[in-house]
């Protein structure tokens, strides 16, 4: 009997698998959330915390997509453990020096290191529980993994504003403290020390992780194993990679674009009242973990993959829609609409696990790690697709034109992906 069929929903790696994935999603939001604090601690005016931001996230996802082919290469060469041990060490001490950083250059390496440690986390993650735990309960397991690993936003959100709420304490000794941190700008660069420290602390729980029965068992054969570029020799298995690449796009249109700048969106609507960014970015994936919790529970009482998929992609549509609609409306509102298209959104745990599903053992890895970062990476294609309309539209028919053609190229992706949900997962690619 392999090891897969004796493993729980709530066993230690999937718990081990949602704790690193909390982690990563921490640091990997974290400057969505003090992008316009930490880039003014920087000396920035508020211009160039926008076009400054954009580079700098622009700089962390290729680091992603670099990052991507590596871990998955690595992954299903040396193992998926050796995955989930390598990028959490990296990207915990990139975090580390990120609160080091006084340049805008500085700040975007550091960005790019902490983006190729953060792509191996997710992929690594799902194919080690996708392989341990049965068919039958696969879609349940990675969702937990990323319902639980996407809170990490929520406390990214309230650790960076700890400091602000401390300096209001009835306390005068904490209020004197708090304040003397955030008037010397220290407060964003100790919410990096706290994620590279709770990376580093969570390489002592991965100690009890044990390796996929069915990659050891691939391990002692000759069969080659991640082969990046054997996903452009065969046509059949191009066409799976790069569907599903696309299916994924409306989550990084909406977090990256949508929700990161809504403070600038809310200017140009017209809403009076300060927008955070932060709190947007916050609230968004509280809902999207309510979303990717629900979407894998979902897909297995639809026995689909793809029926729970084109639900929450036909939720997506309508909270793009309300959200252009909110022109003179009010910051309430603003992170009522973020909510729900975070919600709506609420299917990234869901396609990353279709892309493990649709390849082999000795590429499962390679697949599940690099998808999900190609649509990560695809942010600032879709950045200069956005910025491209500006010249003849307004900010905001530029960002809706945008979001068009992402939902267009998605949904057909959809439509010509194959289903596979119950798929034995116990074969190699050839």
């Amino acid at each position: 009997m392999e090891k897969k069929k004796a493993i729980g929903l709530l066993s230690i790696p999937v718990v081990v698998a949602a704790l690193g994935y909390f982690v990563d999603i921490y640091d990997l939001l974290l400057f969505s959330i003090i992008r316009v604090k930490s880039l003014k601690g920087l000396g920035l005016t508020d211009a160039l915390c926008d076009t400054e931001g954009k580079f700098i996230i622009g700089i962390q996802m290729y680091g992603l997509l670099l990052g991507g082919i590596l871990w998955g290469i690595l992954g299903d060469k040396k193992g998926r453990l050796s995955v989930l041990f390598g990028s959490i060490l990296l990207y915990s001490l990139a975090n580390i020096a990120n609160g080091f950083v006084h340049t805008v250059d500085q700040y975007a390496l550091a960005r790019f290191i902490a983006g190729i440690g953060l792509a191996g986390e997710l992929g690594a993650g799902i194919t080690l529980v996708s392989e341990l735990i049965s068919k039958e309960q696969r879609g349940k397991a990675t969702s937990i993994v990323a319902g639980i690993g996407l809170t990490g936003a929520v406390a990214a959100y309230f650790v960076a504003h700890s400091f602000e709420w401390l300096s209001t304490s009835s306390n005068p000794g904490i209020q004197n403290w708090a304040t003397g941190i955030v008037n010397s700008s220290m407060d964003w660069r100790i919410c990096y020390f706290i994620g590279g420290g709770l990376g580093l602390c969570l390489l002592l729980l991965r100690i009890s992780v044990f390796e996929s029965g069915m990659y050891s068992n691939l391990h002692k054969t000759k069969v080659r194993r991640g082969n990046f570029f054997m996903f452009f020799t065969n046509a059949a298995r191009f066409k799976k990679y790069m569907l599903a690449i696309l299916i994924g796009l409306p989550t990084w249109y909406v977090i990256g674009i949508l929700i990161t700048f809504s403070k600038e969106f809310a200017e140009h609507f017209n809403i009076k009242e300060p927008v955070d960014a932060g709190k947007s970015v916050m609230l968004a994936y509280v809902a999207i973990s309510i979303g990717d919790l629900l979407i894998g529970f979902s897909s297995n009482w639809l026995k689909s993959r793809k029926k729970a998929l084109y639900i929450f992609y036909a939720l997506t549509v309508v909270s793009i829609i309300l959200y252009f609609r909110l022109d003179g409306s009010t910051a309430a509102n603003m992170y009522l609409v973020c909510m729900f298209m975070g919600f709506a959104t609420g299917f990234w745990a869901l396609f990353v696990t279709m892309a493990a599903e649709h390849f082999g053992t000795n590429l499962r890895a390679t697949a599940a790690t690099t998808v999900p970062n190609m649509v990560r990476g695809s942010l600032p294609l879709i950045i200069m697709l956005f910025k491209s309309f500006q010249p003849g539209y307004s900010y905001i028919t530029a960002a809706a034109i945008t979001g068009v053609i992402v939902m267009a190229i998605s949904i057909t992706a959809v439509l010509f992906t194959e289903e596979t949900f119950g798929k034995d997962l116990n074969f190699i690619e050839e």
